[in-house]
């Protein structure tokens, strides 16, 4: 694939470490591509990865993992989705057992891992672990992903219920992590409904997204002090960046006993204004109406300009009555006029759409870098100047 300047989807993300652990193990990024030269279908990854076990070993798993799955996404051509998903993380899983053996320190390190893919408007994803994926659309709410732990199954098999299980001390017993002495395969049941079968669930792979569809990607550091209800209730009453801050404060709030990361990405509804307006929409506005008010003054500055112009222009010769003896002598001097120059107010042409991204994002110990273009003004108008009127002269009859 081939790197893009700008993403077609939006974005929004967040990640602190939390109130009870001064290190971050959580890593995250998002980048934009096209699959081709001649084929300008427009991709976007994110990857999200929370890690685990122990001091520092976890976020070097986790900036594994980050680095290889993204590595491998935008070395790929984008033909088979869900197959090089599941290989980049395979090989990611790989590397951090690799990594593992290097030295003491790193021995037992892992991570979990969340990846969405979405190409044009079909989503592919795969994950392990705990970390979630959700799909925010028409005000609901929906899990995709199946969490890898003690708990999830014991609910899958009517062992516990819900209730139970939100506070159980087995809620964070991982079956499925990068980096496991036992490899298993990433999960790729996109689950939209309880009653799907898996072979169902797998089908469900290249959904396609609609506009204002929102998809969050989360840690366990937010889904342990927040559940789904509360998620729903924030994405319904805030915009995107101020969804994932106040997704982020509330989790503070309720302990932030772990690492927290939040990535949100959106589908543009370009046939009307989406229902999370980006944090440029108000100056992006402001800009229009100042744009607006110049031009209508222009115009009139220019109407104006023309009706004294044109007023300059008529005669103010009073004619007057004589006798038929006398001759007629009208003046030689007539009436002239110059209209001064007339500066207009400089217009500015319309801004463009909100400009898609290459993201790349990391907590604050990472790299954040996203380019954005800027707008210009076009020249201004140009002066206009009025010509004199003619002069009449009527010479006296002869003797």
């Amino acid at each position: 694939m081939i790197p893009a300047k700008r993403a077609h989807l939006y974005t929004a993300a967040a990640s602190h470490s939390g109130k009870k652990r001064s290190n971050n193990e959580d890593r995250y990024a998002v980048s934009a591509h096209r699959l081709g030269e001649k084929a300008a279908t427009p991709s976007l990854l994110a990857v999200l990865c929370d890690g685990v076990g122990g001091h520092r070993a976890g976020e070097v798993a986790a900036e594994i993992a980050v680095e290889k799955i993204s590595a491998i996404i935008a070395a790929s051509d984008g033909s088979q989705p869900v197959d090089i998903l599941s290989l980049a993380i395979q090989r990611a899983a790989e590397a951090v057992s690799a990594q593992a053996q290097t030295s003491p320190e790193l021995n037992g390190m892992g991570a979990t891992c969340v990846c969405a893919w979405v190409i044009g408007e079909r989503l592919y994803a795969a994950w392990m672990g705990d970390s979630r994926l959700y799909l925010w659309r028409g005000g609901r709410l929906q899990k995709l992903s199946i969490d890898h732990t003690w708990v999830q199954e014991a609910l899958d098999h009517g062992a516990l219920t819900p209730e139970q299980a939100r506070n159980h001390p087995n809620a964070h017993v991982i079956h499925r992590y990068l980096g496991s002495r036992h490899p298993t395969p990433p999960d790729v049941r996109l689950r939209l409904s309880p009653e799907e079968s898996d072979e169902q669930a797998e089908a469900n792979q290249g959904l396609h997204l609609q506009p204002g569809d929102c998809l969050l990607l989360c840690s366990d550091g937010l889904t342990d002090m927040l559940n789904d209800e509360d998620i729903q209730e924030v994405l319904q009453t805030h915009s995107r960046q101020k969804a994932v801050d106040v997704l982020l404060h509330q989790s503070l709030e309720r302990g932030g006993h772990d690492n927290i990361t939040i990535v949100l990405l959106e589908m543009p509804d370009r046939s009307s204004q989406s229902r999370l307006p980006s944090a440029q929409t108000g100056q992006r506005r402001a800009a229009l109406t100042c744009a607006l008010v110049a031009f209508l003054g222009g115009l009139v500055l220019l109407a104006g300009a023309a009706l004294t112009w044109y007023l300059v222009r008529q005669p103010l010769v009073k004619p007057t009555a004589t006798p038929t003896s006398a001759p007629l002598i009208l003046p030689t001097g007539g009436p002239s006029a110059t209209l001064p120059g007339t500066s207009l107010s400089p217009t500015a042409a319309d801004l463009p759409d909100l400009p898609p991204m290459k993201v790349t994002a990391t907590p604050p110990s990472g790299p954040t870098r996203t380019p954005w273009p800027t707008n210009t003004l076009p020249p201004t108008g140009q002066p206009v100047q009025a010509s004199p009127p003619p002069v009449l002269t009527v010479a006296p009859p002869p003797p």
